[in-house]
């Protein structure tokens, strides 16, 4: 039998969960004896060599996953702890990972690892956004069953997660392609169905020509292209359905204030929704006096004159012009191009109760996005040139006073209201009256979630000729995917081929039992909706069935999610702020609304974070991408062995781009622990990191492992020469450096503490560890310093979230070191079950002010007193010199290139012109 040693090294953890003990002695057979690991043989080896490190993750890695497994068991069990909910964006299982996933995935792991030392029940839980385009597209080149295809790689993907070491609560996987799953997703479509939130309508929409699908206007770039294909965007008039996203716009913007600055996003979504100062009124459409049927929304961007409107006006390219409207062929006859045109048709306000004439603007576009207005001549110029010209009456409604005022008449009960008055008061009554008033922007559209595609979630609706678009009751859900024998993508919707799926009746009664309950219906013929849901709507609720992921009679229990929500922090890419966010904070929203929640916003904190990229060679003109070995690098400047200039860019990792990375490989090469630390120290997590391996981070984390490594061995090898530990031997110039050491270890902790909570600045957190290091590398004080072995302790187990094999294996060491002086080596246990470090109560009963040396190009020239506060922050201590005598004096007539506060001692050093 042949055996792949990088294999076995590569899956460590999936081996050992699905063969159990037979990993450990087959890979002993495999493996060089010339080296031992502590942890199997009791015996220590001096430095960290790369053999040691393999060792190290492959002894650990199975023990940390198991170790989280049953912790996650006992904390359901055992007493009630403080909840953290990490959650990262799910992926779409494409079959391989990326190293944008390695880097979510690592962020998310860090956090639960600390969350959970700091005695948090944490979640940190892990799934498939398994529907869409890429499947289907993938299953049709390959004649393959979307289902098939999907699931092997999610097989693929998870293994690949194994590999790293990461620790999720797997027991509360969910796939959004699976019934268990989707039949949730259709509940939650029913509830928005039965409010009034989801319906069908007929409109221009944007037709991907590639993908053979509509896109919501959030899924078209500012080029007017695809998001997913790159095609340029057609605009088509189809029967859609909608959500009413903006019923929601305000509260979605007012409840930005009250969350956490979020990378910038808040600010996007903001720009997204537009500022709500206006609202739809709805409309009955009549011909010579008789209903149409129809109902048309009209915007209105000051609804409290609504009674004085003149008319509704709609643009010349509006659907009831072109499409199949029963009202189209009298609009046409009064259309007249290039000027406004009073037509037949009058519209009835449902608020009002009012009618008003129909006209169609002479203008092509309106503000934003809107194709229907609401014409007021009292408070718009433009609204009175329009209605003068047509000889059009209308009521007054604004009566201005000597002050500048205005007050409402001739509106009922709102005269004598002020305008702001009258705003809130006829929104809040359209509200209740269910005919329009809802707060949103001229710029906000409702979310299209139809697709024309087979791999989605079925819209669980039938049409019926008696009864119209009816809901499948609760009972019968999920409506399942019907097996197809090929899928083409082209034209239709796939589902239009499954006859027998298509063709049925219209539903009959629901049981009384059900969540909801259905009207009678008349079971008469009807045929299933065709379309499929936009992905967007399985993603926007996905964090709620972690809360409860097996529950099959719910989508999940109110106190399960009330417990776990909002989400303490959601890590993901930025390229998702709008679309995913936004539709996930709607739904929430909804939920709450609808007494299946307590919380109106899903997600506390969210981290972003940035691209990983690497390294393109694009030929000069043509920007064919090159292979590295398709490049002569000789010279200054890189020419491709083909003849022709180079161009060397940082580009998102993509294998046609040949600038890719298996993260696999990646793993094998450098080892999980220093692929975690080299991620998270390149970069703030929102930054992005140009990936090179020769760069110093790659190589500044390579040695860190080895000096943290080289602590532990000196403190073992110290405490086995025989001496006893006595603190009391220390003479008074060690006692000092046992005291910087002891600051050194408070003030790390203070801060490494601050970046994992407040601003996951982890780049930060191990730079600060990396100078606690510094600290006991060069101290002596190995034998008797009680305050050498806690600093050294809280620096591995401040190390092990980010670095878990490792600092497991170090504090395996540590603990079996001879005669120890302080009982944190005596707790006993791993390194990941010990309490997360705090500070020394007595390092927090600081002064309240600090006597600071102040240098000048190296050579000291005064002290001075600044508020403790401030006296880490170095541009504020920088001002208050400037201020002080000491400043006046020496640096008031210098150029001052450069300030250096010390992170260690009260000093500051101006760097200045001679």
């Amino acid at each position: 039998m042949r055996v792949s040693v990088r294999r076995l090294a590569l899956y460590p953890l999936f081996a050992a969960q699905r063969r159990g003990a037979l990993l450990s002695p087959f890979l002993h057979q495999i493996s060089p004896r010339s080296r031992t690991l502590f942890s199997e043989t009791g015996v220590w080896e001096k430095d960290y060599r790369t053999e040691t490190r393999r060792k190290v993750e492959e002894w650990w890695h199975p023990r940390i996953m198991a170790q989280w497994r049953k912790d996650a068991l006992e904390e359901v069990r055992g007493p009630h702890k403080k909840k953290f909910y990490v959650l990262s964006m799910f992926p779409y299982p494409s079959g391989r990972l990326h190293m944008g996933h390695v880097r979510v995935y690592t962020i998310s792991d860090t956090i639960g690892h600390f969350q959970k030392m700091r005695g948090h029940q944490v979640l940190n839980p892990m799934g498939w956004d398994a529907f869409g385009l890429p499947a289907e597209n993938a299953a049709i080149e390959r004649g393959l069953d979307p289902e098939d295809w999907t699931k092997s790689n999610i097989q693929s993907m998870r293994e690949q997660l194994d590999t790293l070491g990461l620790c999720f609560n797997w027991d509360r996987e969910v796939t959004t392609c699976l019934p268990d799953y989707y039949r949730w997703t259709q509940y939650l479509f029913i509830k928005l169905f039965e409010a009034g939130l989801a319906y069908q309508k007929e409109a221009v929409v944007n037709w991907d020509p590639v993908d053979q699908t509509v896109l919501a206007d959030e899924q078209v770039d500012e080029n007017g292209h695809s998001w997913r294909s790159g095609a340029l965007v057609e605009q088509k008039l189809l029967t859609q359905w909608f959500i009413k996203t903006t019923n929601y716009a305000k509260p979605l913007l007012d409840a930005l204030q009250d969350l956490p600055e979020w990378y910038g996003v808040k600010a996007m979504q903001a720009n997204w929704i537009g500022e709500c100062t206006g609202c739809y009124f709805d409309f009955k459409l009549k011909v010579n006096g008789k209903e149409t049927g129809e109902t048309l929304s009209a915007y209105s961007s000051s609804p409290e004159t609504v009674y004085g409107a003149a008319y509704l006006a709609i643009l010349p390219s509006h659907r009831l012009l072109h499409g199949s409207s029963s009202v189209r062929s009298a609009l046409q006859e009064a259309f007249q191009p290039g000027r406004d045109s009073l037509t037949d048709i009058t519209a009835h306000n449902l608020f009002t109760g009012r009618e008003v004439p129909l006209v169609i603007s002479h203008k092509e576009t309106f503000d934003d996005y809107l194709d229907t207005v609401v014409g007021v001549p009292d408070c718009n110029e433009e609204d009175l040139s329009v209605a003068r010209a047509l000889n059009l009456s209308w009521t007054s409604v604004l009566k201005t006073h000597e002050d500048g005022t205005q007050t409402l008449i001739n509106s009922e009960e709102f005269s004598g209201l002020t305008r702001e008055q009258a705003f809130n008061s006829i929104t809040q009554k359209a509200k209740e009256q269910k005919v329009g008033g809802y707060l949103t922007s001229s710029k906000l559209r409702d979310w299209l979630i139809s697709r024309q595609r087979y791999w989605g979630t079925p819209i669980p609706v039938v049409h019926c000729g008696s009864c119209g678009p009816v809901a499948v009751p609760e009972e019968e859900l999920p409506v399942t995917l019907p097996k197809l024998p090929s899928i083409t993508g082209k034209g239709a919707s796939p589902l239009e081929a499954a006859h027998d799926w298509v063709n049925c009746k219209c539903p009959s009664p629901s049981s009384a039992n059900s969540l909801f309950v259905s009207p009678v219906r008349c079971k008469g013929p009807a045929r299933r909706e065709t379309d499929t849901m936009d992905t967007f709507v399985d993603s926007a609720w996905y964090y709620f069935r972690y809360t409860d992921p097996h529950n099959a009679y719910r989508p999940f229990e109110r106190h399960l999610a009330d417990h776990w929500l909002p989400v303490d922090v959601y890590i993901g890419g930025k390229e998702h702020a709008v679309m995913h966010l936004y539709y996930a904070r709607f739904l929430c929203h909804f939920c709450k609304d609808q007494g299946l929640v307590a919380h109106r916003e899903p997600f506390r904190k969210l981290l972003v974070q940035g691209l990983i990229k690497g390294q393109t060679f694009k030929l000069a003109g043509s920007g064919q991408y090159l292979k590295r070995e398709e490049i002569n690098f000789t010279d200054k400047e890189p020419v491709a062995l083909s003849g022709g200039r180079v161009e060397v860019t940082w580009e998102k990792m993509s294998k046609s781009k040949h600038n890719g990375l298996d993260p696999q490989d990646v793993v094998q090469q450098y080892g999980v622990d220093t692929v975690r630390l080299y991620i998270l120290y390149a970069a703030p997590p929102e930054q992005d990191i140009l990936w090179n391996a020769k760069t110093d981070a790659l190589a500044g984390v390579l040695r860190w492992q080895s000096r943290l490594w080289q602590l532990v061995t000196k403190l073992r090898a110290a405490r086995q020469l025989g001496d006893v530990p006595n603190p009391r031997l220390l003479k008074k110039k060690e006692l000092a450096e046992a005291k910087k050491i002891w600051e050194n270890k408070n003030y790390a902790i203070q801060e490494v503490t601050t970046h994992f909570t407040e601003d996951f600045l982890f780049n930060a957190a191990i730079s600060r560890l990396m100078g606690l290091t510094n600290t006991l590398s060069v101290s002596v004080l190995l034998q008797h310093s009680v305050e050498f072995e806690e600093a050294l302790a809280a620096l591995v187990m401040m190390t092990a979230p980010m670095a878990p094999h490792l600092a497991s294996e170090l504090w395996a060491g540590l603990c079996q070191v001879k005669q120890p002086l302080s009982p944190i080596l005596q707790h006993g246990g791993d390194v990941l079950q010990q309490s997360w470090p705090t500070v020394d109560p007595e390092y927090l009963e600081v002064p309240d002010f600090v006597e600071l040396s102040v240098l000048i190009n190296n050579k000291s020239c005064g002290m001075v007193t600044v508020p403790v506060q401030v006296s880490k922050d170095t541009s504020r201590v920088q001002q208050l010199v400037l201020e002080s005598p000491v400043g006046q004096k020496f640096l008031s007539e210098r150029n001052i290139k450069r300030a250096i506060l010390s992170p260690r001692t009260a000093l500051i050093n101006f760097l200045v012109d001679e």
